[in-house]
Formats: C-alpha cells, sequence, structure tokens
C-alpha cells in the first residue's frame, strides 16, 4: 500500500516538474514544499521512502532538488494553514500534502503552485477537485475512495452470494 502511494505521489510530481520544466533554465534546483499534519520522527519512513524513490529516478536531493518540511506536530489542523501559507511565501514549485487536511490547507493558500495529495478519503466531498475524471485547478495525486469502493465491493459479494444478510442504516447486520 505504501510503496503504490508513494509511486502515485511520485508519479503526479514528477508530471507537475517535468510540465513546469520546459520553462525554467537548466540547472534549476526545485523546491518542493512537504507538508504533513503529523512530526518530523512520525513521518520519517513516508520521507525516506519518497526520497529513494525519487533517487531512483535521478532526482538527487541538494542536485536538481529541496524539501522544505514542515509538520504540524500533531497540533490539528489549525495549524496547517499557517504552514501552507509559508510554502507559497517561499515560492516551493510543488507542495506535498500528506493527507486531506493538508491538501485543503495548501488549496486555500494558493491557486498556482501545483498541489499532489498524497493520500485523500473524498477529495471531491472535501473540495478539493471537482472531480476524479477532470479535477481541475491545481491539486492532484491519490485518492483512496475507502467508502465508496467499501460499498462496491458489498455490492459485487451480494450478487456473487445473494444468501449474505445485508447490512441495515446502522450498521449491524439484519437478516436478509
Amino acid at each position: 500500500m505504501t510503496k503504490k502511494v508513494i509511486g502515485l505521489a511520485l508519479g503526479a510530481l514528477l508530471f507537475a516538474l517535468s510540465v513546469s520544466a520546459d520553462a525554467q533554465q537548466t540547472g534549476k534546483i526545485f523546491r518542493i514544499g512537504f507538508l504533513d499534519p503529523s512530526t518530523a520522527s512520525g513521518s520519517a519512513v513516508l520521507v525516506e521512502a519518497f526520497r529513494q524513490e525519487l533517487s531512483k529516478l535521478a532526482w538527487i536531493e541538494g542536485k536538481n532538488f529541496t524539501i522544505e518540511y514542515r509538520f504540524g506536530e500533531n497540533k490539528g489542523p489549525e495549524r496547517l494553514p499557517e504552514l501552507a501559507s509559508e510554502l507559497v511565501r517561499l515560492k516551493v514549485d510543488l507542495i506535498m500534502a500528506t493527507d486531506t487536511p493538508s491538501a485543503l490547507a495548501a488549496k486555500n493558500a494558493t491557486t498556482t503552485i501545483p498541489i499532489v495529495m498524497v493520500s485523500s478519503g473524498d477529495p471531491m466531498g472535501a473540495g478539493l477537485v471537482a472531480s476524479l475524471a477532470r479535477p481541475g485547478g491545481n491539486v492532484t495525486g491519490n485518492a483512496s475512495l475507502s467508502p465508496e469502493l467499501n460499498s462496491k465491493r458489498l455490492e459485487i459479494l451480494r450478487t456473487r452470494s445473494p444468501s449474505l444478510p445485508e447490512l441495515d442504516f446502522c450498521g449491524a447486520w439484519a437478516p436478509a
């Protein structure tokens, strides 16, 4: 799962950077803003995996990109807008947001800097994108869509095994 998330984030990151690279001068060091609500130690594994995947594609930190880290230190989503605004003031080339609250804070801080969300449960419901097929704006990335997929999985399971009990509205099993 983590590899998929990193792969999708990496793909979106490289796409965003390659689009802007055409207009940039050779030798530019891209600045990535990393926005996360937790702590540096809590995100260390994710950050290290992200760096390793970038290095496999010849993106070397300090040589052709740098990362500006901003962590909310688990102080709640109210700190994220301040951190996102700080990344915008630093004029990063891209903001990588690790969850929905971080992506929302980044989206509210800028309409021009590309934002890659690593994981969002329902980006349409959260107001991050207009639609999954055509997100529009400056936000892209990975959506887990767990509630929608779980409903679909149950629907498929029921068609394959009609004798299974159904869920009532409270989430408890009801007799079929």
